[in-house]
């Protein structure tokens, strides 16, 4: 006769870690077409994943990868996308528009992360103003997002 007996006594194994912490698929950002007004940025993308998933940084590291997104919104439009290439490290060029510049309010920034397939949401807001520059490839402009 044949007993099956558990094991008393073992610690549980943590499960291993899926690196997609996230579920949320590619967003279907898309920029305005006609414009009057412009201003841009070129940035370096900071997420502070710490709260949120510490065991995927800790284990795996965080950075950004070809396929990530930035975009800039007004309210709920988005005056601007940029797709992160292969060819161009971690350095996004985000070009913001719209029509006229009273339209536009404070421009909040949002990032997608291919790697942990989140959307993060800058934690400061961008007065939007016409012509403006933010940041240059020696000195790339730098939001932190949560």
């Amino acid at each position: 006769m044949l007993i099956a007996a558990g094991c008393k006594d073992k610690t549980p194994v943590e499960p291993e870690l899926d690196p997609i912490a996230g579920n949320v698929e590619t967003p279907s950002w898309t920029a305005p077409e006609s414009y009057d007004m412009t201003a841009s940025m070129t940035a370096v993308i900071k997420v502070d994943l710490s709260q949120t998933y510490p065991k995927q940084v800790e284990k795996e590291g965080w950075k950004t990868g070809e396929g990530d997104l930035i975009a800039a919104f007004s309210g709920e439009t988005c005056i601007g996308v940029d797709t992160l290439g292969a060819d161009r490290a971690d350095l996004f060029f985000l070009f913001m528009s719209g029509l006229n510049e009273g339209d536009i309010e404070d421009v909040q920034l949002r990032y997608y992360s291919m790697q942990l397939k989140n959307i993060f949401k800058a934690t400061e807001l961008i007065p939007f103003r016409n012509d403006a520059e933010l940041g240059s490839v020696s000195e790339p402009y730098t939001p932190e997002f949560k």
